[in-house]
């Protein structure tokens, strides 16, 4: 007796020691707010955005500077017979100069206009390209969730089949039952076992495509993704589409192209206006004193004014031509996605409107309703009342109810993100919630202060 104690006692410190160790190499719970900062950290399409960004950074601070001056020396009117010689003749002279070129008045201002809408264009894509990384991991979070409560679901179907097969195995045992029933609950749990394997697959599909968004090694496990309560969203269409108007990215990005486009389109004119040199040049000179010939031998000086004569027309109409044309491109494209903003609004918050109303539905009343007529169904088989049919029938009803109000929540969420996307700042947060509720100016193009500091 005490060596049988002895071994179901070691027996119990290894599976309890096996279960630590299982515990123990389960990855943490995930965090929303961490997965999404690991994104827009490691990202590395995110990290080429900025490198480019910070290109046309500098490029903006080169575009104001002037050309470089250029220094000349000279030896001026040397006798071939006699070179290096100064002072025999009075037009030998030693030369040095100096020549600056200028581009007409308002011309290098107009450059770094440019080159700061351009640049700037570029730092709006970058805060773009957060918005839709964050879009795609929230997304990717909420479905990891659906699959993981698909799961837990159809843990809990198996225990149910074994004891529909418990059940029919005891009323065939005592001959109320037919050998059929428990073929058909054997037939039922091999496609729950089939369908388990398809969203553990699912599942590592997820995880690899939330390793790729985080750039983190491909076989990096997910934690799981504990539950949550669906937010009200209290914003009308209106309210949201003057938020993303004021707030998204991609419209500012926009905006500093169009307004690029119209410094294009100042610079092309200024075109038609000549850029100038100037120099200065300093001569020394040697005395002379000959038989013929006598010169004090005075330094001099030089100043002069070059500049183009702008003929070539067809050329800078051309170029205004290209401006113009790039503004109204930038315009268009910018009254194309306020459209479409306002469309794909309008449609998010149609759709969570009517998860939203599944998920009460769901909760407050199919899913009760479909428990009890499974605890009913199974009261009934068990005194032949109904068939391992209806039976089988109930048990589908329920497991497909809390697959779809498991599905609805995360798709709820996912529409949220889109959402967010869509209008440009988080929704859910208290300061951010309390600034939509408050007036914002009148529709048409967003505020361009950004771009004030230009003019």
């Amino acid at each position: 007796m005490n060596m049988r104690r002895t071994i179901t006692l070691l027996m119990l410190a290894i599976l309890s020691a096996t279960g630590v160790r299982a515990d123990e190499s389960q990855p943490p719970a995930e965090s929303l707010a961490t997965l999404v900062a690991t994104a827009v950290n490691n990202n590395p399409e995110l990290k080429s955005s900025q490198a480019r960004w910070r290109m046309f950074a500098n490029k903006a601070k080169q575009a104001a500077s002037l050309e470089d001056p250029m220094f000349m020396f000279k030896l001026q009117n040397m006798r071939a017979r006699e070179p290096f010689v100064f002072n025999k003749d009075p037009q030998s002279a030693k030369v040095i100069g100096l020549s600056q070129q200028l581009p007409f008045w308002g011309k290098r201002a107009i450059r770094q206009e440019v080159a700061q809408f351009e640049a700037e264009s570029y730092k709006w894509t970058i805060e773009e390209r957060k918005l839709e990384l964050a879009r795609m991991v929230k997304e990717t979070y909420y479905q990891i969730w659906a699959v993981d409560k698909g799961l837990g679901i159809i843990e809990k179907d198996l225990g149910i089949l074994a004891d529909f097969v418990t059940i029919a195995e005891s009323k065939y045992s005592v001959g109320q039952g037919v050998q059929q029933d428990v073929f058909k609950a054997d037939l039922e749990k091999s496609k729950m076992l089939d369908l388990q394997i398809s969203l553990q697959q699912q599942r590592k599909s997820l995880e690899a495509n939330l390793n790729y968004l985080l750039y983190r090694p491909a076989n990096t496990p997910s934690g799981t993704v504990t539950d949550f309560t669906i937010p009200q969203i209290a914003f009308t269409a209106e309210q949201l589409n003057r938020t993303a108007l004021e707030k998204r990215p991609q419209i500012k990005s926009l905006v500093s192209l169009a307004s690029k486009g119209q410094a294009s389109h100042r610079l092309a004119e200024k075109e038609f206006y000549p850029d100038f040199n100037l120099s200065f040049e300093y001569m020394f000179k040697e005395s002379i004193s000959t038989d013929m010939v006598r010169d004090p031998g005075y330094n001099m000086f030089s100043l002069g004014v070059t500049f183009n004569l702008p003929f070539q027309q067809e050329r800078r109409h051309a170029m205004v031509a290209e401006s113009t044309s790039e503004t109204s491109m930038a315009t268009e494209e910018l009254n194309g996605l306020k459209n479409s903003i306002s469309y794909t609004i309008n449609d998010i918050l149609t759709q969570m409107e009517r998860r939203r109303k599944l998920v009460e539905l769901y909760k407050g009343g199919i899913i009760p309703q479909a428990e009890q007529a499974l605890e009913s169904a199974v009261i009934s088989y068990r005194v032949n009342k109904v068939d391992f049919l209806t039976l089988l029938d109930s048990r589908i009803t329920l497991f497909n109810y809390e697959r779809e109000l498991y599905e609805s929540q995360a798709d709820y969420m996912m529409k949220l993100a889109q959402l967010e996307a869509a209008v440009g700042t988080e929704l859910t947060a208290g300061p951010v919630a309390q600034n939509l509720l408050q007036p914002i100016p009148a529709a048409g193009a967003p505020p361009d202060s950004e771009h004030s500091h230009h003019h």
